[in-house]
């Protein structure tokens, strides 16, 4: 067994490597983008200068490092480094990893068990991790995509610290191209606005752009691309979306939120983005029924009608014609005290959730349900529009950074007439607010 590692390890070396291999930092100081963890003053560069690594929980999305900076503390800490992952291991596994970590700690060395996927392990296989990471055999790193609130026993949560890995920024992704091309040996063949689709099709994902300009720079063309020849040979990533996970609690209270802050536009893009993953319109329907009775009220009793109007809709025409009759109401609530205005704008929408892939909602606007949460600034700075001036807040409801579109048009025909006053009077007071 040991001989047919070392031949593997051997043919590793020598044959080819994927490029991201290759670019693999060699030291923290290499690692592109997680200021909020790396930098001076950082949680790791803390705990790294103190000589006091704990054990740590890196929460973020898939392709920003976190299992590179996992194997770079251990080669800082000079300790033992295992890398395991909860979708391939079982209690038998585990057993055979302590045990080999309590050898190593008896002779002198200590162990980083890197555990990808860790939320996948049931509270008997978390909790058995406890009295090793408690005795100092082995000093536990694991890493998620889930909110850890919600997936990670509390006794494994309070012997470690979450640390919070984001999405790369254009930036970012800006600055690794340029490293993959030092490396390469060459420019990728892409004119400017080309370059800036392909960082946008990585959306925030560094092992995916790595990949990407991998098969690019294999490409024979005799000119630079242009975005539809680029988007003629590559596949836009799908949006990150979990219906059960994360992701679904914070983007339907982005929508809620968008709902009670008079903002149609807002309130049809989140409602494209979970359509886009795969939400249930049932559940949307349900949920928008909720708005109805919370924010509007009596203020409008006919938005209720709406609403259960549009779920019986939905429920006689099934996907994807149902759908827009949700919309409708969406809108409907949004601009509470029609044309094809909705049709134009569900459809808008829709492509605004397509283009824009993953970027998640301000932080002012999610529900800061657990005190990590808020540790992380959920909820800060949001203004209850009930209890602003003409009861409206003016913020934005988008997420940050992204231009704001505008996805629904009301036409000066029937009662969308009325609607295009509301929405250009809630359009001058948001314009006002900024001011």
């Amino acid at each position: 067994m040991a001989d047919l590692f070392d031949n593997g390890a051997v043919s590793a070396a020598t044959g080819p490597r994927p490029l991201a291999d290759r670019l693999r930092p060699t030291c923290l100081a290499e690692v592109i983008g997680q200021r909020q963890v790396l930098g001076e003053g950082a949680p790791l560069e803390v705990m790294l200068s103190s000589g006091s690594l704990s054990s740590l929980i890196f929460w973020g999305p898939p392709g920003v490092g976190k299992t590179t900076i996992a194997r770079l503390l251990a080669h800082e800490t000079d300790l033992h480094f295992v890398q395991i992952s909860a979708i391939f291991t079982g209690m038998p596994d585990l057993r055979k990893v302590f045990e080999a970590a309590k050898i190593r700690r008896q002779n002198g060395q200590g162990t980083l068990l890197f555990v990808d996927e860790i939320h996948r392990f049931n509270k008997a296989q978390q909790d058995g991790f406890l009295p090793h990471m408690e005795d100092g055999t082995i000093l536990l790193v694991g890493a998620t995509t889930e909110n850890p609130s919600f997936e990670l026993n509390s006794a494994v949560m309070s012997r470690a610290q979450v640390l919070v890995l984001e999405r790369l920024e254009l930036a970012d992704l800006e600055h690794m191209t340029q490293r993959a091309e030092q490396e390469l040996g060459k420019a990728l063949p892409l004119d400017g606005h080309a370059r800036e689709a392909l960082l946008e099709m990585a959306d925030g994902d560094g092992r995916a752009l790595l990949n990407l300009v991998e098969q690019i720079a294999a490409w024979k063309t005799d000119h630079n691309l242009t975005p539809p020849e680029l988007s003629k040979r590559l596949q836009r990533r799908a949006a990150q979306y979990d219906k059960s996970g994360d992701a679904h609690y914070n983007l339907i209270s982005a929508l809620h939120k968008s709902v009670r802050g008079s903002d149609p536009d807002a309130a049809l893009y989140w409602f494209a983005r979970m359509l886009e993953g795969g939400e249930d319109p049932r559940y949307l329907a349900r949920r928008i029924t909720r708005m109805a009775v919370e924010d509007i009220g009596l203020a409008d009793p006919q938005a209720q009608a709406v609403c259960l109007q549009s779920w019986e809709t939905y429920e006689r025409l099934g996907s994807p014609e149902g759908e827009l009759a949700i919309a409708q109401a969406l809108v409907y609530l949004a601009l509470a005290p029609k044309s094809n205005g909705i049709y134009v704008g569900y459809k808008a929408a829709r492509r605004a959730a397509k283009e824009t892939g993953s970027k998640p909602p301000p932080k002012h606007i999610l529900n800061a349900a657990t005190s990590l949460m808020r540790d992380q600034g959920y909820g800060d700075g949001y203004a209850y529009d009930h209890d602003a001036e003409d009861g409206f807040s003016g913020q934005n409801y988008f997420p940050d950074g992204m231009e704001r579109p505008s996805i629904y048009e009301p036409v000066e025909r029937g009662f969308e007439r009325e609607l295009k006053k509301r929405k250009d009077y809630f359009a001058k007071l948001r314009a006002q607010r900024k001011t």
